[in-house]
């Protein structure tokens, strides 16, 4: 079977998208072929729909103004913002526009708007083309932030984002477009039973079967998940320890069901992502898990992030600054010690 990038199944799905609707439009900084985008998610739709894919001028404020329109008018369009450092140029647009419309509408129009962006660091861009801002927006009402994962279907969620009614911010981290879309395959991937849950956007939960004791759960998304599995594996290995998964497919609204359940079993609470510690995805997590799981809790939740401050070009620095296999292992070992 050939092997599918994460890159190539994106594209895929946005071509699938663009021939089955004419209201599907592209817009973007150096989309068109033959460069196709920064990261190629965009290559070959500009020779085959070259009225529907529209290169634009940098300027991400405007792009999301126009995009906003055009939804407001009728159209799909989705919007590629080349890295997602550069969102926060628009937020005057998303937070006092994008969010707003339908609401101050009274709900009589839609905002299909879709705004695809690759956030993270590990490929030596330096501080301004590395960051995880993902955080910036699950503080925003009303919109959809949804985050892909090489695990993830990604045709699906970009079908999700496009027919939804409702403005999604689709978060895709870099590294992980030329890795393969690694897929469960009867219900299992890489020695983990696989459950995803049901409707867009799904949460994928990572378990090791029957007849395992799970001791804690860990919490993640995105290019975070590769690394919280081999942190996973370690402990199994090393430690005899096993753990749960979650992997959320969408950060806003922020639906815990699958980490409720996992909680309920495990009774401990590891969370872990790229971006910085303060004011984090995960201290949302931790402080909503406090309410909703206080009586499952049997110890308090810890998080695993980048350290804060600026991440760096070299490859050493910038490793130390954002977080490890060995960091989210660490942290489990720390909650709930090594077994007797």
């Amino acid at each position: 079977m050939r092997t599918v990038t994460c890159a190539q199944a994106l594209n895929a799905a946005l071509h699938e998208l663009f021939a089955e609707r004419d209201d599907v439009y592209l817009l973007g900084e150096d989309v068109l072929d033959p460069y196709g985008g920064a990261f190629k998610i965009s290559r070959g739709l500009s020779e085959r729909y070259p009225e529907r894919v529209v290169t634009t001028p940098i300027s991400e404020a405007s792009l999301v103004g126009v995009a906003a329109g055009m939804a407001l008018r009728g159209y799909r369009p989705v919007l590629e913002i080349m890295f997602g450092d550069f969102i926060t140029l628009a937020f005057d647009q998303i937070v006092n526009g994008v969010s707003k419309f339908r609401e101050m509408y009274d709900d009589r129009v839609t905002l299909p708007l879709v705004v695809r962006t690759p956030m993270g660091g590990r490929r030596g861009y330096g501080p301004t083309h590395s960051q995880s801002l993902e955080k910036l927006l699950i503080g925003v009402p009303n919109i959809t932030v949804a985050a892909t994962s090489e695990c993830h279907d990604l045709g699906a969620m970009m079908r999700d984002a496009v027919l939804s009614d409702d403005p999604v911010f689709l978060i895709e981290n870099k590294v992980m477009y030329g890795r393969p879309n690694r897929r469960p395959r009867d219900g299992h991937l890489d020695g983990f039973r696989v459950d995803e849950t049901a409707g867009p956007f799904p949460a994928l939960i990572f378990s090791a079967g029957e007849g395992a004791e799970p001791a804690a759960t860990i919490v993640t998304y995105g290019g975070m998940l590769p690394i919280v599995l081999d942190a996973a594996t370690e402990l199994i290995v090393e430690e005899e320890l096993f753990c749960e998964v979650v992997c959320l497919g969408r950060l806003l609204p922020l639906d815990l069901g699958p980490v409720l359940e996992s909680v309920a079993r495990t009774g401990a609470l590891v969370t872990a992502e790229e971006g910085p510690l303060t004011g984090g995805v995960g201290a949302e997590i931790a402080a909503r898990m406090q309410e909703l799981a206080w009586g499952d809790l049997r110890r308090p939740v810890r998080r695993v992030a980048a350290e804060d401050g600026i991440i760096p070009a070299a490859p050493g620095l910038e490793d130390a600054r954002l977080p490890g296999a060995r960091d989210v292992a660490d942290a489990v070992l720390a909650l709930v010690g090594a077994p007797a």
